[in-house]
């Protein structure tokens, strides 16, 4: 028997209605956003009418829309929980990202279940158990290796969904307090303060400084770009971009990137893509011109090496060149670096810190800049703002459905038939007095011109076939009904053989859970949770931290990103050297003390005030 190849998804952020339109527009088989409660970036939430209208934009290309309810929950938000999914799944969304295990002891609609990565979802034993208690997908940890994905996959069935692109938490994804324990503002409950993009001064257990306001714990952003094949072969089948607090202009940017890459990995593989439509971008996507902290693969080929963001957590953007000459008012680049007016322009200055100007005029090589200063010889510029490339995204893309459209007679008049690319087909006829054309020739030019006229639609004619027994004469008028007859058809039809996943739902079964104690750190809020895993043989419980536990001299991190390693000061030619902790401490007194695991290298990062 044959097997079925999957599908492909490129899975899109959608901060609201405008970057979900970038994100369908420029090629996302997928996207994903925030109700208007209970998602973990509160900030990015969004009203059943704007979803219904994403819903309304996406499906006509068989493009997802999953929705995300993915923050721990209070016992009394329960209640409310359920009603918002109830709703969301009658407006049509495709799949349900959750991270609150109180959830599946509830009566919930069949949308499938995705388990969002706050799950801690990093190993074959969590993955499996999860495919058995009703998920439809998991997604994976981001600090996961090539060979650990290829390992969960090789011992589950369920999708495999990855992030490829965007912002990187330092911490292990949903493990995190780090926000929490110093004002209560939990990332598991959509409220990161994002502690890791602030300043630090880090020294050692005898007070010696070796860093001095540094963003020590902000990472570079994710790419993997390169590494789409290798993926696919690991068993990776949905491909994730982050940002959902980011615009428009950047999804549509990294989206139609993407779009392109995979596209490319697809066509040599002989497989699908998820959604429908051909995509024609109006700009050539460069990841390095929008948002960006220089990009790292982080942990997909092993250890993790030279992923911080130390100098900035702002935006980087691309280099242009270095400074050659430095005159009163301008300076004079090494290269020709194509720049124009209203660029946005950064450098670091000799104390490493990020310095911006905006571009007045450019001649050739030499720069006006808004202001001069910190600028000197010898100094790489960067620009993280470009003012024609931005221009260009507010107009990015149109995606169109093939369809093969064929004119043939019946006896009563004429149908027009059409076949787009997932084998959906429909017929409009028409009853009229057919009357032979004097000029044959200019009729059939004629017929062909007005049908494959689809503007207007969310279809493309790919060819029109003519098939009559001899040539009419059919008037304008006559061709465009028969044309618009057809498109509202073929909507029709599309939208009744819409793909339409239906969940199993939780499955109430006694399957061991990985684990026989889930400490502070493992999600435990309310009490379903808490039935659940007791239901699963999980014997110790301890309730979340977002409980009000007092988190002085508990562990609120744990990361495979290593300090030493990243400063340059690990400890040499050992799997069994034991490093010195380090201590951190920030603008408001904070310190934090970082624990290193040696031997399979990164931290735990201790809270103390």
């Amino acid at each position: 028997m044959k097997s079925i190849m999957p599908k492909i998804e490129l899975l899109a952020p959608a901060r609201d209605f405008e970057s979900a339109r970038a994100a369908v527009l420029c090629g996302a088989d997928a996207v994903y956003m925030g109700a208007s409660r209970f998602g973990a970036r509160e900030a990015a939430g969004n009203d059943m009418e704007t979803i219904a209208r994403v819903i309304e934009l996406a499906h006509p290309y068989y493009v997802k829309v999953y929705a995300a309810v993915n923050t721990l929950l209070y016992d009394n938000e329960l209640a409310d929980a359920r009603k918002l999914i109830e709703t969301l799944y009658a407006a049509g969304i495709d799949g349900l990202i959750i991270q609150d295990a109180g959830l599946l002891e509830m009566d919930l609609p069949p949308v499938p279940l995705i388990a969002s990565t706050q799950m801690d979802n990093s190993t074959p034993e969590k993955v499996r158990f999860l495919e058995q208690v009703g998920f439809s997908r998991v997604i994976l940890a981001r600090e996961l290796s090539l060979r650990q994905i290829r390992r969960i996959r090789a011992e589950t069935k369920v999708e495999l969904e990855c992030f490829v692109h965007g912002a990187l938490c330092v911490g292990v994804s949903g493990r995190c307090l780090l926000s929490y324990a110093p004002g209560g503002r939990s990332g598991n409950r959509g409220q990161c303060a994002q502690p890791c993009r602030k300043a630090y001064t880090i020294f050692d257990m005898g007070g010696k400084t070796i860093a001095e306001d540094r963003y020590l714990l902000s990472l570079k952003d994710l790419n993997l770009s390169t590494h789409l094949e290798s993926l696919i072969d690991a068993g990776v089948t949905s491909f994730k971009i982050e940002g959902r607090l980011k615009d428009a202009a950047y999804v549509a940017n990294i989206v139609g990137f993407y779009r392109q890459e995979l596209d490319r990995v697809i066509e040599k593989k002989g497989l699908a893509k998820a959604s429908s439509g051909g995509v024609h971008l109006n700009f050539t996507p460069q990841p390095s011109k929008t948002f960006n902290r220089g990009f790292t693969e982080y942990a997909v080929g092993g250890k993790v090496s030279d992923a911080g963001a130390t100098d900035t957590p702002k935006s980087i953007g691309e280099v242009v060149g270095a400074v050659e000459k430095v005159q009163r008012d301008s300076f004079v680049l090494n290269d020709d670096a194509d720049l124009h007016n209203g660029d946005g322009l950064c450098f670091f200055d000799v104390q490493k810190n990020l310095c911006g100007t905006t571009v007045n005029r450019v001649e050739g090589r030499r720069v006006w800049p808004q202001k001069m200063d910190n600028i000197r010889a010898g100094q790489e510029i960067r620009r993280n703002y470009d003012h024609e490339f931005n221009k260009q995204l507010e107009r990015p893309a149109e995606r169109k459905i093939p369809l093969t459209l064929t004119l043939t007679e019946t006896t009563e008049g004429i149908a027009l038939q059409g076949r787009d690319t997932d084998d959906n087909t429909a017929v409009f006829e028409m009853k009229l007095a057919r009357e032979p054309a004097q000029k044959p020739e200019q009729a059939a030019a004629t017929i062909q011109t007005q049908l494959a006229k689809l503007g207007g639609t969310v279809f493309e004619c790919e060819r029109v076939e003519v098939k009559l027994a001899q040539m009419y004469f059919f008037p304008v008028s006559t061709l465009n009904a028969l044309k618009r007859g057809l498109v509202d058809k073929m909507t029709e039809v599309r939208e009744l053989n819409l793909p339409r996943l239906t969940g199993q739902g939780a499955v109430r079964n006694e399957i061991p859970y990985p684990e026989k104690s889930i400490t502070y750190r493992g999600h435990v809020l309310n009490e379903k949770a808490r039935a659940f895993f007791g239901r699963h043989g999980v014997e110790h419980i301890e309730p979340a931290a977002e409980s009000g536990m007092d988190l002085s001299d508990q562990v609120v991190m744990t990361t495979s990103y290593c300090l030493r390693r990243q400063l340059g000061i690990c400890p040499a030619g050992s799997e069994d050297a034991i490093a010195e902790p380090l201590l951190l401490e920030d603008a408001e007194g904070h310190l934090l003390r970082a624990e290193f695991t040696c031997g399979r290298c990164g931290m735990e990062i201790v809270w103390i005030r």
